[in-house]
């Protein structure tokens, strides 16, 4: 036990001074770190300047806290549109006559197709727009389908959208809409946000840093659901009245046939025109949209464009020619933020429906600075209390103890500052936890000790036996420990996470420091002052 061998001991060490110098960044300002990074020479390689830090989590810095809630209504009328869609192209496709048009209704539509034998051929084309719902389970699947179709007597077709087809797709558009605001708040540059789903179709969003919570509103409640259409005349049938930016508001006719959509963008860049120097967005299209878009300029030429952003026509120009490279540019009364706004939103994706706000609310740094405050001095007494009963009972073995307890700490510190994890107040709450389970640890070693020497054992026998018949309770407690905050990072969410984070980390430092340290220490004092008991 006393015998170590100088490679393990200098790979200890290293790892140790490693751990520790991650964590020195922490005591530096943001400001500092940055001076350092840049006056350092040139010869020394980046990766051997460990100055990057904690990041702060929203309680502790400050920041924005946004909660969203898809538009239900929004997204079934996207769905009844859609159904509207597929019904004309299925009838288009197999030629099939019908009276008095596609109608929509609340939650669906209806088409009345008189002759029997052209029904029986329409039905099962119908049919295929329906989707099971639900997933397998013990007694096979669930049954519940998207869609509703009944036939009535008189030849006319229903289909309704189910209340389980709706979940489902409200489901999908708040997996989607959490990825897409994801894209969003990383384009602006903003470091480690938290967006999380709460129940059906809800999402949190907490960004750290960020004081002003009008710009994170703007950016996420659009649906930036842009379209490509043609103006129409305003008698002519099947137009959307839609307001125009040109116009001050006032609605235009635009026909309801898509020719392209903003899913077909593969790249938006905020420019200026270089004729005017106004704003612009400049966008290229996938393969698909400049298909789409080249052969409808072709057939149009003299007509105007509308370009519409979530249902406002930002620009009409008219097809002076065909466009067919694939690229193109959105005009209008822009500013140099709107359209770099607009891009952003562009090439992070369209909303699948609109998101309300239903809570709002911006912490202070001021807040964030006092819980820094008061989580440090929690920690400060913890560690002291905790130095002071480990002195008072074990003595010199104490201070060693305590010694392996700051390195602990530093390791947390630093392994949290490589990993780029959020510190949170349930984090700091989860390093005080960790001073208590570290020093449990010697605890047991020591008192192992103290049962050898009062059986007789000399104090090499004694020393030896405390460790090694400890470690095996420890390696007990720490696994079970372990397990339990695995368990919370896995199901829990935001705080609880953030505790459990940092709970992991302290247990597997608490092996290091704990055993490997304490039991270094141990064997530096042995070999200097030659004891002849334990001293305690």
């Amino acid at each position: 036990m006393l015998r170590l061998q100088a490679r393990k001991v200098i790979l200890v060490l290293l790892v140790l001074i490693f751990g520790c110098g991650l964590a020195v960044p922490n005591l530096f300002s943001p400001e500092t770190r940055q001076a350092i990074e840049q006056g350092a020479p040139s010869w020394i390689p980046r990766f051997l300047l460990p100055i990057h830090a904690m990041t702060l989590g929203l309680d502790l810095q400050g920041g924005s806290h946004v909660l969203l809630e898809i538009d239900r209504a929004d997204l079934i009328r996207g769905q009844v549109t859609q159904l509207r869609d597929d019904v004309r192209r299925i009838l288009r496709e197999e030629r099939i006559s019908f009276q008095g048009g596609i109608v929509t209704t609340q939650r669906g539509a209806q088409v009345r197709v008189s002759d029997a034998a052209e029904r029986a051929k329409l039905l099962p084309k119908l049919r295929e727009l329906a989707q099971p719902i639900g997933t397998l389970g013990a007694f096979g699947p669930s049954g519940n389908s998207s869609i509703d179709i009944t036939e009535q007597p008189d030849g006319l077709v229903q289909l309704s959208l189910t209340e389980a087809g709706i979940n489902e797709r409200v489901r999908r558009a708040t997996e989607q809409a959490i990825e897409v605001i994801r894209r969003r708040i990383d384009e602006t540059g903003t470091k480690e946000p938290s967006i999380q789903r709460q129940g059906l179709d809800r999402i949190l969003v907490q960004v750290p840093g960020l004081q002003d919570p009008q710009q994170l509103k703007e950016l996420l409640g659009r649906t930036a659901k842009l379209q490509f259409r043609l103006l129409a005349e305003q008698n002519s049938g099947d137009v959307d009245m839609l307001p125009s930016k040109d116009s001050g508001g006032q609605l235009v006719p635009v026909s309801r046939q898509v020719i392209v959509e903003g899913a077909d963008l593969i790249d938006a860049q905020p420019a200026f025109d270089q004729r005017t120097g106004q704003p612009i967005v400049n966008f290229r299209f996938n393969i698909r949209g400049a298909q789409r878009f080249g052969q409808a300029t072709t057939e149009n030429l003299g007509r105007a464009l509308a370009i519409v952003l979530d249902n406002e026509v930002i620009s009409a120009p008219v097809i002076q020619s065909p466009i067919t490279g694939g690229s193109g540019q959105i005009s209008g009364n822009f500013t140099p933020k709107s359209v770099n706004d607009l891009a952003i939103l562009l090439r992070a994706g369209a909303l699948p429906a609109k998101m309300t706000i239903v809570e709002e609310r911006t912490v202070g740094p001021g807040l964030g600075a006092d819980s820094i405050r008061a989580g440090k001095l929690a920690t400060l007494i913890a560690t002291v209390l905790v130095i002071l009963y480990m002195i008072g009972n074990y003595g010199l073995f104490g201070i060693i103890a305590s010694v392996a307890l700051l390195v602990h700490v530093c390791l947390i510190l630093g392994l949290m500052s490589l990993l780029g994890a959020t510190m949170t107040l349930p984090g700091i709450a989860g390093i005080v936890l960790t001073i208590g389970t570290a020093v449990d640890s010697n605890v047991l070693i020591y008192e192992r000790m103290r049962e050898e020497s009062h059986l007789g054992r000399s104090l090499v026998s004694a020393l030896e036996a405390g460790f090694q018949r400890a470690f095996a309770t420890i390696i007990d407690s720490n696994v079970t420990m372990l397990i339990a905050a695995v368990a919370l990072f896995t199901l829990g969410s935001g705080p609880v996470r953030g505790f459990a984070v940092v709970f992991i980390l302290g247990i597997l430092t608490t092996v290091i420091t704990a055993v490997t340290l304490t039991r270094m220490l141990i064997a530096v004092w042995y070999r200097w002052a030659r004891p002849k008991a334990l001293p305690f």
